[in-house]
């Protein structure tokens, strides 16, 4: 089956913050130790933005990187998806600052909210407005300040997150209908609001009018996480007719150590074919994969041609997977 439509990755790039905050500075803080949090989560440390930085600001550097390693203008793109549930403003929407930083005022941006689960999202929406024949190229973005929502106060969850931001970009193209085609194969999207309690936000301007501070059932997030994530990644593989043994790479979000490893090892997938970010970087939510993938394609890991899967799970709760070859 030739003339299939698909959306190819061009180009990564991300940007993490210049602060550094390192499991030992957490312990002037907070009742925690290096090794309880390593112990748990795999966490070493994580990158807090400025004052002066925002979630827009992250994102429009990683924007600048990927443009640049996919050799493309600004101009190049019409349309802009930003996943973050860490917004500069309730509105107007991130993506469109950073479709203006770009020097961007044509096309569409909007601001896309799944959590964790975010860029897995972006990226399946960037993909239908491709295939429709709708937009021609995509900047897909995931960035987050979540160190401004969470309770430095909680020990339980102020040592988990960071912040920072990635993006891909992605154009429209052909190929034969098949596995071996680059591009985007396939995509798995799910959601669940009947769990909202185990993770969310205790506010926001429809309820509180306030900001609100991060809250978590920890060991409920994980149960359900490890479980969920199986699922839509073996949809993809039947999806597309693949296996453990096709991928070059997993790049999972990165929210904890033991998910990670646990999920690969359900899944038949060897350690060393996972893509590990959150002992340097946390989690840092719709932003761990894409800095995860830049990371892996900066040492050389990630390669065209490479068959990569995607997966996350984040608050509400909302899971999913994309199957990507590069």
């Amino acid at each position: 089956m030739a003339g299939v439509r698909r959306s190819i990755v061009k180009g990564c790039g991300s940007y993490l913050p210049r602060t550094v905050v390192t499991n030992r500075d957490l312990e002037d803080r907070v009742a925690t130790s290096d090794s309880w949090i390593v112990q748990r989560t795999g966490i070493r440390q994580r990158h807090i933005a400025e004052p002066d930085e925002t979630t827009s600001t992250l994102g429009l550097k990683a924007a600048e990187a990927a443009l640049a390693d996919a050799g493309m203008a600004a101009a190049d793109i019409d349309l802009v998806i930003c996943a973050t549930s860490t917004p500069d403003y309730t509105f107007p929407s991130t993506a469109t600052q950073i479709q203006d930083g770009l020097g961007i005022h044509g096309g569409a941006a909007f601001d896309l909210q799944a959590v964790c689960t975010g860029f897995v999202y972006a990226v399946a929406t960037a993909d239908k407005f491709l295939l429709s024949g709708s937009h021609r190229r995509a900047l897909v973005i995931g960035a987050e300040t979540f160190s401004r929502i969470v309770d430095w106060e909680d020990r339980t969850t102020c040592v988990l997150f960071g912040d920072g931001a990635g993006a891909i970009v992605l154009e429209a193209g052909e190929g034969n209908g098949t596995s071996a085609d680059r591009g985007v194969l396939t995509s798995q999207l799910r959601s669940d609001g009947r769990y909202r309690d185990k993770l969310y936000v205790d506010g926001g301007p429809g309820s509180t009018g306030t900001t609100g501070h991060l809250r978590m059932q920890g060991r409920e997030v994980f149960k359900f996480a490890v479980g969920k994530v199986i699922d839509v990644v073996h949809e993809a593989f039947a999806a597309t007719g693949t296996g453990p043994d096709d991928l070059a790479w997993f790049v999972p979000h990165q929210a904890n150590r033991r998910i990670i490893d646990a999920s690969a090892e359900k899944l038949g997938i060897p350690p060393e074919k996972v893509v590990i970010t959150v002992d340097r970087h946390g989690n840092t939510s719709a932003a761990s994969i894409p800095l995860a993938i830049d990371a892996a394609r900066r040492d050389g890991r990630i390669r065209e041609g490479d068959l990569v899967m995607l997966e996350a799970i984040g608050g509400g709760f909302t899971w999913g997977s994309a199957l990507v070859r590069w």
